[in-house]
């Protein structure tokens, strides 16, 4: 009986390539994962705006088949937080706080500002970026390029690492699963 716009979650066991038995249903939200914004980019459409529309009453504007997939989008989380001490998370000042400009193919997501406390009691996250582009390789590089103009003084944080990461070859190359850290 659920009625409403939320994510649902699936495990897939891509060893022999996508086959339709390589799908479990792991969990459903009723509401949006955080990266719903690479959603967004690569399908033109505002998941937000479908949600408040389907909780008014109204229904989606579109049906799944009406739906396509334009380009590759890559999101990073940008934290206050220290890769070298296991993620632990960074509190303090934001004394400076300049992230990359917004665009056409680049959105930022943020919800702290210069001279604001990142403190021990909300989530240390102080944006999202997220790059579309034609290839997924072009999109890492953009997005990599735009982080390198990030500027973050007062706290520690994860954006020498989220470069480093999207710039290396396993990355680029796909090779991507829960080990990529560890191994890498």
């Amino acid at each position: 009986g659920y009625q409403g716009a939320g994510t649902v979650e699936f495990i897939v066991d891509g060893s022999r390539g996508l086959t339709e038995d390589g799908f479990y249903f792991m969990e459903m939200n009723t509401r949006l994962q955080v990266e719903h914004p690479v959603t967004e980019m690569i399908t033109g459409h505002d998941l937000v705006e479908w949600q408040l529309r389907v909780a008014s009453g109204e229904k989606l504007p579109h049906s799944q088949d009406e739906l396509r997939i334009d380009g590759h989008a890559v999101e990073v989380r940008l934290y206050a937080e220290d890769p070298a001490k296991g993620f632990l998370p960074s509190t303090g000042r934001l004394a400076r706080l300049r992230l990359p400009q917004p665009g056409e193919h680049l959105r930022v997501d943020a919800g702290v500002a210069e001279g604001g406390d990142v403190s021990m009691f909300y989530d240390p996250m102080i944006a999202k970026v997220i790059s579309w582009s034609r290839t997924r390789e072009e999109a890492l590089g953009s997005l990599s390029d735009a982080l390198e103009t990030a500027e973050i003084a007062g706290v520690r944080t994860n954006l020498g690492f989220l470069i480093t990461t999207l710039r290396h070859g396993a990355m680029i190359g796909g090779e991507v699963d829960t080990g990529f850290i560890d191994r890498h």
